[in-house]
């Protein structure tokens, strides 16, 4: 007889659905909580996975083209964005028992920054508006820490 609990918030996913759920709250994406979004991604990978394997690819090209169809559109998170700002630009003034603290107090102030940005391009990163992205975080937590201290 199994009489093991669940833990809260466990649930049936596959690898890919697990992997991918891991990512999200990792990265604090909003998806995190969106099932059918897990699931959906997490059987495309596995339908990739699938297709080039009966195709001849080999273990590790196979692995890596499920992995692309999981994560596609997912690279880049506000969180994760805004924590390298923090961490790169204000590391003595943030001290790091309190980053993650002051990164949740600032993150919801400084959403509608992202907005004009397309965080859902792969090649984000090296375009100028990752630049331009990066100066304006770096801007609002200066004033941030400015008006509230950290």
């Amino acid at each position: 007889m199994n009489n093991k609990k669940k833990n809260e918030g466990q649930t049936d996913f596959s690898y890919y659905g697990l992997y991918l759920l891991d990512y999200l709250r990792t990265n604090r994406f909003e998806q995190a909580t969106d099932e059918a979004f897990i699931r959906e991604r997490a059987d495309r990978a596995a339908g990739t996975y699938e297709r080039a394997m009966l195709e001849g690819y080999p273990a590790a090209g196979v692995q890596e083209l499920a992995m692309r169809t999981l994560l596609e559109g997912l690279r880049y998170s506000k969180y994760a964005i805004l924590r390298e700002v923090v961490e790169n630009e204000f590391a003595d003034d943030v001290p790091e028992a309190e980053r993650e603290s002051f990164l949740q107090r600032l993150l919801p102030l400084v959403g509608n920054v992202f907005s004009i940005y397309d965080l859902a391009d792969d090649n984000f990163a090296l375009s100028p508006d990752y630049d331009l992205l990066y100066t304006e975080l770096t801007g609002a937590v200066v004033l941030y820490i400015d008006e509230y201290g950290v």
